[in-house]
């Protein structure tokens, strides 16, 4: 992408539907970002998924920051995740590094497909 106006303002569209769905919905911002970056930044596959790692981090602590001191944290709950989720972290991002950016796409889709198949379900 460039610095012209247009690539500017879809990058603020990108990053604000991307804050808008991760503290709406307690996350998620991933699946948002994403093809955002792809489809309307072209960016990479690759790229965009790591990308989005970075960025989803900091409005993911602005997040839980808000649920936090809102008194909306479980603690119990919380915290033992937090374990797993390091854990799936670590894994998630080496697996990014060795698969090809086409198994990427399936893979995500499926997981996107199968979340959105659950939420209607539920």
């Amino acid at each position: 992408m460039g610095d012209s106006v247009k690539e500017k303002a879809y990058m603020a569209i990108t990053g604000a539907l991307t804050g808008l769905a991760n503290g709406f919905f307690g996350g998620g911002g991933g699946m948002v970002v994403v093809p955002l970056m792809i489809y309307l930044l072209k960016m990479k596959t690759k790229s965009a998924h790591a990308t989005a790692l970075a960025v989803i981090l900091p409005i993911t602590l602005i997040s839980a920051l808000v649920y936090f001191f809102s008194g909306k944290f479980d603690f119990k709950i919380g915290v033992p995740s937090l374990v797993g989720v390091v854990g799936g972290g670590i894994l998630g991002a080496w697996l990014l590094g060795k698969l090809s950016a086409n198994w990427l796409t399936k893979i995500f889709s499926l997981v996107m497909l199968i979340a959105g198949v659950k939420a209607l379900v539920l």
